[in-house]
């Protein structure tokens, strides 16, 4: 019995799903995975940012090669952005005609960004779940919280036991007993996002007199700006300039109304180049001058 499965989806550097997870749990079931790439993520516990699509010919050219040479006689298929994709997978299926075709759906990620349009989603509909064998559906995932890559997952064990000659219905019945006896992809939000906030607002509040640029605090912590910004938005819906320039303001207003220190000290006091840098920030950010707000505390 050929037990080489081929997943056709998009890359998930985290591992957590797309054709890193399918290929890590075929191979642990003990089957055989064998791939083709359809969109290349950029992307981390806390989301997809950016999706680069591979052009249809590149991932037909992959398709082929693999089943001209392994013959893989069940195929699974996942992220399909394109219907330029829809359309060469269906006809490459049509051609070449695996036993079996499992489509997992990757319509919307766990943290429910929108990955498919709704174009696309009309050809699926019209020239690839046709051919499918099985077509996963979210009531068929086990009871309990939905995790990352979990329908990956169930769609990997299912492809795995068709592969070893069982009916459809064995095969669901099999990978749904799979799921809930083994571990399953990494939970939400496991990343160290909490602790990269904290240590954060901790160096804000170590270096606000001193520094307002993200760099420096990204640099703090080791991680990249865009990183983040977003650990800041994740945690607290604001970006770290916000956050900084925040804390920056509420010393400008503390001082202001507790302490008779000149504007000029003030300025100098939390780093501004000048008096009139110092008023325009805070005027930006409460919307009247310090001699205003000064004025209206007493």
């Amino acid at each position: 019995m050929n037990k080489t499965i081929l997943t056709i989806t998009g890359s998930d550097g985290t591992g957590g799903s797309g054709v890193q997870a399918d290929i890590r749990f075929i191979s642990s079931l003990g089957g055989v995975a064998v791939s083709a790439v359809t969109s290349i993520t950029v992307q981390n516990t806390l989301g997809i940012q950016e999706f680069y699509d591979l052009p249809a010919d590149v991932v037909r050219r992959q398709t082929e090669a693999i089943i001209n040479d392994l013959q893989p006689q069940v195929v699974k298929v996942g992220l399909l952005r394109r219907t330029d994709h829809v359309e060469m997978v269906a006809e490459v299926l049509r051609k070449y005609r695996p036993r079996h075709v499992v489509y997992a759906p990757v319509l919307t990620s766990t943290k429910g960004e929108r990955l498919v349009s709704e174009k696309v989603f009309e050809a699926i509909e019209r020239l690839l779940i046709p051919l499918c064998t099985v077509v996963l559906r979210p009531a068929d995932l086990p009871e309990g919280q939905r995790q990352h890559g979990q329908a990956n997952q169930l769609g990997s064990a299912v492809a795995y036991y068709l592969s070893l000659g069982e009916t459809e219905g064995e095969a669901m019945l099999h990978a749904q007993a799979c799921l809930k006896q083994g571990p399953t992809a990494y939970a939400e939000g496991s990343g160290r996002t909490e602790e990269l906030y904290n240590q954060f607002m901790d160096a804000v509040e170590r270096h606000f007199s001193h520094y307002a640029d993200v760099s420096f605090y990204a640099e703090q912590v080791n991680v990249s700006p865009r990183y983040l910004g977003q650990v800041t938005r994740r945690i607290a819906n604001r970006s770290p300039k916000a956050i900084i320039d925040e804390r920056i303001t509420s010393e400008i207003a503390s001082l202001l109304s507790t302490t008779n220190k000149p504007l000029k000290e003030i300025a100098l006091l939390l780093g501004f180049s000048s008096q009139s840098h110092l008023s325009r920030f805070f005027r930006q950010h409460k919307g009247m001058s310090p001699s205003e707000f000064r004025n209206n505390k007493q």
